[in-house]
This record gives structure tokens, sequence and C-alpha cells, in this order.
């Protein structure tokens, strides 16, 4: 299913495709969906790619492909029919109108595992910290939390100092934002590339370089499926 936000997204999306043949940037699709930060657009994309809806293009930057359509957009672009009111999920079927997603003061306590580096690795350390956390940042799955330290993620919208929600998981995908464990003790934040036999762990920052390691010293321990943010 597809939340208001996410139809919305795609929609934007396939719109642009369609005039110029090249994908929105990230600050284009957060001010077109009014969004207050990047963060937001990458938890967007990340639901769309999990869902089939789009996918990522390796190695090109802004490339997006539009998969498939749910047949309510489709459907209302070819009619004019006004979108449906903010707050709707749109379910699976595409035919039928479900109630809002939980309300976002609604928390769960996800496990605080320390600090991650979004820069060069730096020893990940486990403690009994928790976190709250609005049950509408997380999708299915077992959740973990690490606060971020470093700013090589800053073009993902990652910040030092934010908290990353990390989805369990020990595979991912090209383009993917990891939690990668390097040498069984270091571990970082970055985008997971696999090329030349070789895995690269690459930054959202010009400042700095790709990591490169056999694969053998590499570890995924978990995705990024959201941030949280304080002031």
């Amino acid at each position: 299913m597809l939340t208001r936000k996410q139809h919305d997204l795609l929609t934007f999306i396939n719109s642009r495709l369609n005039e110029s043949g090249v994908s929105p940037s990230f600050e284009e699709m957060k001010d077109a969906l009014a969004l207050k930060s990047k963060s937001g657009v990458h938890r967007l994309i990340n639901a769309l790619e999990e869902r089939a809806f789009i996918r990522r293009l390796p190695n090109r930057a802004r490339a997006l492909e539009i998969l498939r359509m749910p047949e309510v957009v489709q459907r209302a672009v070819s009619q004019g029919t006004p979108p449906a009111p903010r707050g709707d999920v749109i379910h699976a079927d595409f035919r039928r109108r479900a109630p809002a997603l939980p309300a976002a003061n609604d928390v769960v306590m996800l496990a605080l595992h320390g600090k991650i580096a979004a820069g060069q690795p730096i020893m990940a350390f486990e403690d009994d910290r928790q976190l709250s956390v609005p049950t509408a940042l997380l999708g299915p799955g077992d959740h973990y939390a690490l606060e971020v330290s470093g700013d090589s993620m800053v073009d993902a919208g990652i910040l030092d100092g934010d908290y990353a929600l990390i989805r369990r998981c020990d595979t991912a995908r090209d383009g993917d934002i990891v939690v990668a464990l390097v040498d069984g003790s270091d571990a970082t934040l970055k985008y997971l590339k696999h090329a030349k036999g070789m895995v690269e762990l690459e930054p959202a920052n010009a400042m700095y370089s790709s990591q490169r390691y056999l694969p053998s010293r590499v570890r995924v321990q978990g995705k990024l499926a959201g941030l949280l943010r304080r002031y």
C-alpha cells in the first residue's frame, strides 16, 4: 500500500520523467512535497523502491526509473479526478481507501546501540539505552537506532547527531544506505556498491572518498529505514 505522500512523490517523479527524461533532484522533490528535509524524501524513495514502484539506476546520479504506477493514479490522471485527501492510505489493490496511518505520537521504544560513523569507520558499541520513535517512521521488520557521528552523508540528508533508524538485515542492494561492519569491529553508514569483486562504501559528501574492501571484510548489519533529528 502507498501513503498519500508516497503517491504524491511517485506522481511527481513520473511527471518530471515524462517532461524531461531526467528524474528530479532530492531538493526539488523536497520542495514539491513541502517536506522540511531531504531525509523525508529519502524515506519515501526507499518505501517506493521496496514496494517495487521505482528503482535506482546504478552508477548514475539522479537516476530513478518508474517500474509501475498504481491503477488509481493512472485513472485519476486520465479522468482529471481530484487527488485523495491527505492522510489516506491506498491499499495494494488500488481500488479502495483505508484509514490513515497511526498518529505520529504513537511511539515504540528502540534499542539505541551507540554511535555509527558517517565518516571513517569508528568502533561501534552497544549499551542499554533506548530511543522513543514514532511508529509512522518505521515499516515492517525488526529495528534499532544508532547515533550518527560525522558529516560524510550530509548530501543524503544525514547530519551529525541525527539518529539513524535501522532495519535489521544481512543483505542489501547497490544504492542502499547500510550499516556496514568492517573487519568485525568498525561500523560505518554508507551507500553500498559492488564493483570489480570489491565492496565499495560510498559517502554522500564530495570531500570524502569511497572505501573499498574485499567482500570477506564487510558484513551488512542493516538498512536505513528513517531518521530522527532533535533541535
